[in-house]
């Protein structure tokens, strides 16, 4: 069984003071692998970039330079 196409990447809210709730970015697959040898999956902005692994393991990627990235994201295929 392959990988999702496309997941939504769940950034959690109580992590960060003053915010409720889940924000949510869909990412789509790209032809990269990322360090770990998974698909690298990126939003339509190209801001967004994270390595997914067919356990749907997350791990965030740096687009540009000082950028703090999220410790803990969750990955959820899309239909």
């Amino acid at each position: 069984m392959g990988q999702a196409k496309d997941y939504e990447l769940v950034f959690g809210g109580a992590d960060r003071p003053g915010s409720a709730g889940e924000d949510l970015v869909v990412v789509h697959r790209s032809d990269r692998t990322g360090p770990g040898g998974h698909p690298v999956y990126v939003d339509d902005t190209g801001i967004v970039q994270a390595e997914i692994s067919d356990r749907s393991e997350v791990r965030m990627i740096a687009s540009g330079g000082h950028q703090q990235l999220p410790a803990a994201v969750q990955a959820r295929p899309v239909d």
